[in-house]
């Protein structure tokens, strides 16, 4: 990677880290970084309102492919004294893709530069941690017919500047899942005239075991609670009122909507024997993320060309990523770049993105482009 544009990729990533945003509200992020390819490279960029892409045209004749970098943050404080350390109090990139933004940036200026024999779509996409950001950008790749998609996301625990890889699904399925119950008042002294959805609630909690038992899945479920609410501080009410949140996730997406319609199903039971209203949401909705075998062979194949150490994952990663929308669209792969064996891991306060990935990310992107 030529020497000044990774400077200003790493100082791109600085200035992004100084500013972040959190899912859907990227809109300094947006422009700071539409304004970075318009002043350092001739690629034509196309925005979507909270999300665009770049281009660089080959001509009519040739394959066309993409790269996809998220830009969003997380609700987290900034903990580090960096000196380009958050400025937006309780917001701060701690997943890292501030990194992934300013690896992309920095490919764009390096293709800008050398060119490439391909059609090459920069995508930088919005609130990948929400899920919202992939399941919006999707329509990217028919519109533009768009035969291939990389992307990287950084990792810690393996060594720094390794590059792994996995075959077939590479992060599990997972939804947000939010059951209201409503019953009805009564006095506590009393609590035979009213209905409490308490115990309703409670026997879906110790159903959950049963539900994601191994030998009733093709493979691995995760049934989560992160929240149970029921009624009110006031003690002379039988509680009428209840909420159950849920995280399920599984490493097919088969096997988490059943365990989504069978706990649907058994809330619906409950409540219909026990006269109570019952309703369901969802958020956070990602679906499995299924790499393409084709295209991780590229990536392995650019690597041992780039002398860069190769790592094969043997289990899939249970934390969900937006990309599989894309790779149900297209065929592609999503690989990792090693942050270092005792790094700290994202999504802690001790973590921030390695400088010294982009220009590895860089020459993994360039490699692919020519394959």
């Amino acid at each position: 990677m030529n020497s000044k544009n990774n400077e200003l990729a790493i100082q791109l990533r600085h200035e992004l880290h100084q500013h972040p945003e959190v899912s859907n509200h990227e809109t300094w992020t947006k422009e700071h970084l539409m304004n970075f390819l318009k002043k350092h490279t001739s690629l034509e960029i196309v925005d979507r309102g909270l999300w665009f892409y770049a281009i660089y045209h080959a001509g009519n004749d040739k394959k066309t492919i993409a790269y996809r970098a998220d830009f969003d943050a997380l609700p987290m404080d900034e903990e580090l004294d960096l000196p380009y350390a958050s400025e937006n109090k309780g917001v701060a990139h701690k997943c890292g893709h501030d990194g992934h933004v300013a690896s992309l940036a920095g490919f764009a200026l390096e293709i800008d530069q050398i060119g490439a024999d391909k059609n090459i779509f920069f995508l930088f996409q919005h609130a990948e941690e929400t899920g919202d950001g992939a399941a919006e950008c999707v329509v990217f790749i028919k519109e533009n017919n768009i035969e291939e998609i990389f992307a990287f996301h950084n990792m810690s625990g393996t060594p720094q500047g390794s590059i792994s890889v996995i075959n077939g699904t590479a992060h599990w399925a997972s939804t947000g899942m939010t059951i209201e119950m409503e019953g009805k008042p009564a006095h506590a002294s009393q609590p035979e005239l009213g209905v409490n959805p308490a115990y309703a609630i409670a026997e879906i909690i110790q159903a959950s075991p049963g539900l994601i038992a191994l030998e009733n899945n093709d493979g691995p479920v995760l049934c989560t609670i992160i929240q149970v609410a029921i009624g009110e501080r006031a003690f002379g009410i039988s509680a009428s009122k209840g909420k159950l949140l849920l995280t399920i996730r599984a490493h097919y997406l088969a096997d988490m909507d059943k365990l989504r319609d069978n706990i649907e199903a058994l809330a619906k039971k409950l409540s219909a024997e026990q006269d109570i209203k019952v309703k369901f949401s969802y958020n956070d909705t990602f679906p499995d993320t299924v790499n393409d075998p084709d295209s991780t062979d590229k990536v392995r194949e650019a690597a041992r060309r780039l002398n860069y150490p190769l790592l094969e994952s043997k289990n899939p990663r249970r934390g969900s990523e937006d990309y599989g929308h894309y790779l149900k669209a297209t065929k592609g792969t999503i690989f990792y770049i090693g942050n270092g064996e005792d790094y700290p891991q994202i999504h802690t306060y001790a973590y921030d993105f390695c400088d010294d990935n982009i220009e590895i990310a860089v020459e993994m992107f360039k490699m692919l482009a020519t394959m």
